[in-house]
C-alpha cells in the first residue's frame, strides 16, 4: 500500500475507537481520504451517523461533506488497509495500566490485517508498548509477520479536549514507524490533514515517551503548587497573590493549584512509573507529584469540614453544593474526575452533597458513579463548593451565592480561584 493509494481512495483509512480523540481524526481524515469510523458503542455511533458529536466537543456542520462510514459492525475493517486505534488507555484501581481496550482493539485489527496493511496506534502508552504488547496480538491474530506482510506506527494524540483554538489540525503532530517506509507512509498520511506539520521520531518508542512525559511534565509542576498552596494555607498566606508576585519574573512558569483528574494528566504517568519499576528504577520525583495531586481532594475536604465547625455547624447536618463534576472546564467528560473523590471524601463525614453541572450527562454520572445530578438548586446550603471553572461560573457574583447560602454562617469554597475574596460575612477559602 502506498500514500497515492489511501490519496486516490483505492485504499481505506479505518478509525478503530471515536471518542474524543479518534472522532475528531476520523473527521479530518475524511476531508482527504475514504475512512471507516468504528466504534462498539451503538449510540454513539446513530448519534455521529444522524451528524452529530456524542461528547458535544464538535459542532454539527464538521460532519458536512466528508467521506466517512460510522459503523459497529468489525467485518466492515475488512475493507481497509491503513488502521489509526485511538482507543483508551486508563489505569485500574490499583493505579496499574489497564491495557484491555488497546489489546482488544490489536485483536480486532488482527483479523482483518492483510498484506500491505498499516496500523498506527494514538492511544497513550508507556515506551515499548506497541511493539512489546500490541504487535505479537496482531501476528497472533493474522498470522502474518511485521516487516514482510504489515507495517506498524505510533502517533500519540495531543488533543485538548475543551480547546477550540488548538484542534487536531493545529498541534504539531510526532509520527514514527517500524522501519523508513513505514515512517514516510505515515508521516505523509498526517501530513495531508495536520496544517501544524509533523514531527519525524527516530523510532516508536521514542515517540511514545514523548508523549508520556508530556503529562508528567504537567502533573509535576501542578503537584508543586499544590504543595505550594496546602504549605501557604497552613501559613495563613493567600497561594494566588503569591503566584501573581512570583509571576512577575519573566521566566517564572504560571501553573496554578487544583485537582488534577482526566485521562491524561491524572494517568500517564502511573504508565512510566509502571515501566519504570518493570527494569528497576523506582521513581522517586514522578510518583511524589502523583501523591500530592492525588491527596488534594482529601485536603480540600478536611478543610470545608474544619469551616463548618468553626462556624459552629454540624458536618452531619450540613447540606453542601458542589458546582461541576467534569474532569476540566467547559467539557462534559467525566472520566477520573478528581471532583468525584472530593463528593466521596465529604460523604465520608455524612455531609449531605448536592451536585449541579451544566455540560455533564445525568445519566453518565449516575451510571459512571451512582450520583445523582439536581436540576434546582435550593437556597440553605451551609457551603457552596465551586470545583470547575466552566465558563457559566465565571457570571455568577457574590449576590448569587449569598442567595443560596444560609445566612447563619455562609460559606464559599472557590477551588479554581474564579473570583475576587469577598468583603462581609461569606467565610471565602480557595486554594
Amino acid at each position: 500500500m502506498t500514500y497515492e493509494q489511501l490519496l486516490h481512495k483505492q485504499k481505506t483509512i479505518a478509525v478503530v475507537g471515536l471518542g474524543y480523540v479518534g472522532l475528531p481524526l476520523a473527521l479530518e481524515f475524511a476531508k482527504k481520504f475514504r475512512v471507516i469510523g468504528f466504534d462498539i458503542n451503538e449510540e454513539r455511533i446513530q448519534q455521529m451517523q444522524a451528524g452529530s458529536d456524542p461528547s458535544q466537543e464538535l459542532p454539527n456542520s464538521v460532519f458536512r461533506d466528508k467521506d466517512i462510514r460510522f459503523t459497529t459492525n468489525p467485518d466492515d475493517l475488512a475493507e481497509a488497509h491503513f488502521y489509526a486505534v485511538a482507543v483508551p488507555t486508563p489505569v485500574d484501581s490499583h493505579k496499574v495500566p489497564d491495557l484491555k481496550h488497546v489489546l482488544n482493539a490489536s485483536r480486532l485489527v488482527g483479523q482483518y490485517l492483510k498484506k500491505g496493511d498499516c496500523v498506527v496506534f494514538e492511544s497513550t502508552v508507556y515506551p515499548g508498548c506497541t511493539e512489546e504488547d500490541c504487535l505479537p496480538v496482531l501476528e497472533e491474530c493474522s498470522g502474518l509477520k511485521l516487516g514482510e506482510d504489515f507495517k506498524i506506527g505510533y502517533s500519540p494524540e495531543r488533543i485538548s479536549p475543551g480547546d477550540k483554538q488548538r484542534t487536531i489540525a493545529q498541534i504539531c503532530k510526532v509520527v514514527s514507524g517500524s522501519d523508513a517506509e513505514a515512517l514516510d507512509l505515515v508521516s505523509q498520511t498526517y501530513a495531508a490533514i495536520i496544517t501544524a506539520g509533523v514531527y519525524e521520531a527516530p523510532n516508536i518508542r521514542v515517540a511514545e515517551a514523548a508523549k508520556v512525559i508530556e503529562n508528567t511534565q504537567r502533573d509535576l509542576n501542578i503537584s508543586l503548587v499544590n504543595e505550594l498552596a496546602i504549605i501557604f494555607d497552613k501559613l495563613n498566606i493567600d497561594t494566588q497573590e503569591v503566584l501573581k508576585a512570583a509571576g512577575t519574573k519573566w521566566n517564572f512558569l504560571r501553573f496554578h493549584p487544583g485537582l488534577v483528574g482526566g485521562h491524561c494528566i491524572g494517568v500517564d504517568p502511573y504508565y512510566l512509573l509502571y515501566k519504570a519499576k518493570q527494569v528497576g528504577y523506582d521513581p522517586q520525583v514522578i510518583l511524589s507529584g502523583r501523591r500530592v495531586n492525588d491527596f488534594m481532594p482529601a485536603y480540600i475536604a478536611k478543610k470545608l469540614v474544619q469551616m463548618l465547625i468553626q462556624v459552629g455547624k454540624s458536618p452531619q447536618q450540613a447540606k453542601v453544593l458542589v458546582m461541576g463534576i467534569t474532569f476540566k472546564e467547559n467539557v462534559s467528560d467525566i472520566r477520573n474526575s478528581k471532583v468525584v473523590d472530593l463528593v466521596h471524601e465529604l460523604m465520608d463525614y455524612s455531609v449531605n452533597v448536592h451536585l449541579i453541572d451544566p455540560y455533564a450527562s445525568a445519566n453518565e454520572v449516575a451510571r459512571s458513579y451512582k450520583f445523582s445530578l439536581i436540576d434546582q438548586v435550593s437556597n440553605d446550603y451551609d457551603a457552596v463548593v465551586v470545583a470547575v471553572n466552566h465558563r457559566e461560573f465565571y457570571e455568577l457574583d457574590m449576590d448569587y451565592f449569598r442567595s443560596i447560602l444560609s445566612k447563619e454562617g455562609p460559606i464559599l469554597i472557590d477551588i479554581k480561584a474564579i473570583y475576587q475574596r469577598p468583603e462581609g460575612d461569606l467565610l471565602y477559602w480557595r486554594l
